[in-house]
């Protein structure tokens, strides 16, 4: 009996002993990291620093306009130290700034929430030609991948942009997205009737 004992209290002290160790991927706002959840937890876990990677991160991002969203891998290594290694902001952030818009299309294809003319797409694709991940790539590749998030939250590619029209749909655009919001919070509330 004593020896079944040692065994499973053996297996608990397995259990509690979990090291998270590797690589930590999560966009982080530029200036903007805390020790709150959910990176506070998700670098306790991995036993590194947090008030130090904070200012390392703050100090590190302070160039940036403050919330832009950065993509941060963090390699954790044994010693609890880690590399940081900040990449530029992703395709949506650098879209919807061009189209002047703040949320993409609920329904992608079937809706039009912004326009950008081809000169935004190639300007966007040649900052993203700087990140680490696309260095490897041509600039056509880096323009297709731009082209896919373009279509993918909504926004058509055009090749001339009247600003007055723009405006005008803009405008337009805006009593859509509050009807949109409206059906899905009555959407919300029918739901929550149905399950109360």
């Amino acid at each position: 009996m004593s020896a079944a004992k040692g065994a499973a209290k053996g297996f608990r002290k397995g259990l509690e002993k979990k090291i998270f160790h590797g690589i930590l991927r999560t966009h982080i706002p530029a200036g903007m990291a805390s020790g709150s959840p959910p990176l506070g937890t998700q670098l306790g876990q991995r036993g590194v620093n947090i008030p130090g990677f904070v200012k390392d991160f703050n100090e590190r991002t302070k160039n940036y306009r403050p919330g832009v969203p950065l993509l941060s891998i963090v390699q954790v290594k044994p010693d609890r130290s880690y590399k940081l290694n900040i990449q530029l902001p992703p395709f949506p952030y650098y879209l919807f700034q061009a189209a002047g818009i703040s949320r993409g299309a609920m329904q992608s294809g079937r809706e039009i929430a912004g326009k950008i003319t081809f000169k935004h797409l190639y300007e966007i694709a040649l900052i993203k030609s700087q990140d680490i991940a696309y260095q490897a790539s041509t600039m056509q590749e880096i323009v297709d991948v731009a082209m896919h998030y373009a279509r993918q939250s909504g926004i058509a590619v055009v090749k001339d942009l009247n600003p007055e029209e723009y405006a005008k749909f803009l405008q337009d655009r805006l009593k859509i997205i509050e009807d949109q919001k409206a059906e899905l919070q009555a959407k919300r509330e029918a739901k929550l009737l149905r399950t109360g």
